[in-house]
């Protein structure tokens, strides 16, 4: 509680209008860059999907990539989430940097970056990491961890002496955003929130009620 107390009364830069760059793609950029340089976990992110079903699920990724076209990650195409895209291709995302007592919101439909896309990138990640792609059965029900081990082995002896491809089951996604807000804390709960809203021809900016 104590700690509560203080983030509510530590004074913040409030957020307003005249603020705001006209392109959400460019003001994400303004407010992550500084992040990216000295937190950690800044390109974390919470990924939210609803499966054919309606049932909704939630799990943290990494941003790996955004521009004009929208936000990228990658992950197993046979894990759960990527399922649930597949039947239902539209999802959310959530960035939060508590230190700045900052947030952003975005929403809209998702697709599959290009196969090029994902072996350029592939190509960047640690050689581990590019083994684990393919030992990895992703939220597939394991006896133990011995067999996941077995499963690296196996795959570290068929990759001996050689590059690692990308695995034909894993790669990236875009979400293309409709919906971006911008959600700066401040004092007694009385945040700025300004929402970016893609009418179809345009961005319309607008300033929500904390």
């Amino acid at each position: 509680m104590a700690k509560r107390a203080a983030l509510d009364a530590a004074p913040v830069q409030g957020l307003d209008r005249g603020d705001l760059d006209p392109d959400p793609i460019r003001q994400f950029a303004t407010w992550f860059r500084p992040v990216l340089a000295r937190e950690v976990d800044a390109t974390a992110m919470t990924l939210a999907t609803a499966d054919r079903d309606g049932r909704p699920g939630a799990r943290t990724v990494l941003l790996k990539d955004f521009d004009d076209r929208g936000f990228v990650f990658y992950t197993n195409y046979d894990s759960p989430k990527a399922q649930a895209l597949a039947h239902n291709p539209r999802a959310a995302l959530v960035f939060h940097w508590p230190d700045r007592q900052r947030q952003v919101c975005v929403s809209g439909s998702v697709a599959r970056v290009s196969d090029e896309e994902s072996d350029t990138y592939f190509l960047t990640r640690p050689r581990e990491s590019q083994l684990g792609a393919w030992a990895s059965p992703q939220s597939s029900v394991l006896a133990g961890r011995e067999e996941l081990e077995r499963h690296v082995a196996e795959v570290e002896r068929r990759f001996a002496g050689r590059e690692v491809t990308r695995p034909p089951f894993w790669g990236g996604f875009r979400l293309m955003p409709e919906i971006i807000e911008f959600w700066q804390g401040r004092a007694s709960r009385l945040h700025d929130r300004f929402r970016y809203r893609n009418d179809g021809s345009r961005w319309v900016i607008e300033r929500l009620a904390p």
